[in-house]
């Protein structure tokens, strides 16, 4: 996607070869500002405060940080020792532990003078990868959304979070279909959420800004009353965990808005490649929901008439607060999983068939 008109990634390796660079979405969408991170340790802070962020982003850094990791040792104990440190630093999304097993299924066999350099091929790979199954899946949804199509007024997409490229390398999840849409030629208006506490549908809305796609922010809370006015032809989120029954793990809030959906009578679709599926996973019951820090709540986060940032409490550091950042939504009210292979139920058997050579042990 682009930025200032210019194409540009989530995530890149450094000039010099010695580091990966990355948007800074902790200042999004006031700051446009690119971090370096040249360190496992600097790619685990970054994941955990969510410089970077997105259950296929996530993946991808990861693989970055253990490929820097290595490049300093790279000995059998190093190597476990880091992927532990990378996996711990976001429990819910996947597409982490996916990565991190990708990395260690390559470099375990290797010798320690060799893993350095494959760690870091790899995960360019990895990279590499994520954008075209996300260019995919931008084709498969867009088969789903070509029928709603109407002379009277744009096609209305409602959205959850950020699952665009921000959320991935390029191209993204749920605003994939959208993105292949716009670029068909057809007429699309955005419904944003803007997904507190985090906010994260001003990245959404900053997204699509930057792409020139017509879209209109709105509170959490009134997403309801849009869907059963008749203001919205399909809702499309991304995923941070898909179980093998077809339950799906996304941002606080996809729950509310998927029983809203189904009340209304509006297709609910979930978009998400192949890493977010989790085989081993039973269902919905077994994906550990991470619990963030209270001060997401008590805190307000923004900037003066001046530019400047600022931090503004509005409860005090006493009051009490629960704070799950993830819920999980039923398979029976996925209208359609949409991934890089296809649409299917959301459904054991729908995603056996996209994906046959996977084994539920």
């Amino acid at each position: 996607m682009k930025v200032n008109g210019v194409s540009t990634r989530s995530i890149w390796p450094s000039a010099d070869g010695q580091a990966v660079e990355i948007i800074d979405q902790t200042l999004l969408p006031h700051r446009y500002r690119v971090a370096r991170l040249d360190s496992a340790d600097g790619v685990a802070d970054a994941i955990r405060r969510m410089q970077v962020r997105g259950a296929p982003l996530i993946g991808v850094t990861a693989a970055y940080g253990l490929a820097l990791a290595l490049r300093q040792r790279a000995d059998e104990q190093h190597l476990q020792s880091m992927v532990a440190m990378l996996a711990a630093t976001r429990p819910t999304a996947v597409n982490l532990q996916w990565a991190l097993t990708r990395m260690q299924q390559i470099l375990t066999p290797l010798p320690p003078s060799l893993r350095a350099t494959a760690a870091w091929l790899e995960a360019a790979r990895i990279a590499d990868e994520d954008v075209d199954q996300c260019r995919a899946i931008g084709r498969q949804g867009l088969d789903l959304l070509r029928p709603l199509v109407t002379p009277a007024h744009p096609l209305r997409i409602m959205t959850h979070c950020n699952a665009g490229w921000l959320a991935t390398v390029d191209h993204g999840t749920a605003l994939a279909p959208i993105y292949a849409a716009c670029a068909a030629g057809l007429a699309v208006h955005v419904w944003v959420s803007e997904t507190r506490p985090r906010n994260q549908g001003l990245l959404t809305a900053w997204e699509l800004r930057e792409q020139g796609i017509a879209h209109t922010l709105i509170a959490d809370n009134a997403a309801g009353w849009l869907l059963a006015r008749g203001d919205c032809d399909a809702l499309i989120v991304g995923a941070d965990r898909i179980a093998a029954n077809g339950d799906v793990a996304n941002k606080v809030g996809t729950y509310l808005k998927a029983l809203a959906a189904r009340s209304a009578g509006v297709p609910f679709y979930v978009a998400a490649p192949r890493s977010t599926i989790d085989f081993s996973c039973a269902d919905g019951a077994a994906i550990p929901i991470e619990a963030r820090s209270g001060d997401e709540l008590r805190h307000v986060h923004g900037v003066d008439a001046d530019g400047t940032y600022s931090t503004l409490s509005q409860l005090p550091a006493s009051a009490a607060v629960a704070n799950p950042a993830f819920d999980v939504t039923p398979a029976a009210l996925v209208s359609a999983l949409i991934s890089e292979r296809g649409v299917c139920a959301a459904s054991r058997s729908g995603l056996r068939a996209l994906y046959p050579e996977q084994d539920d042990d």
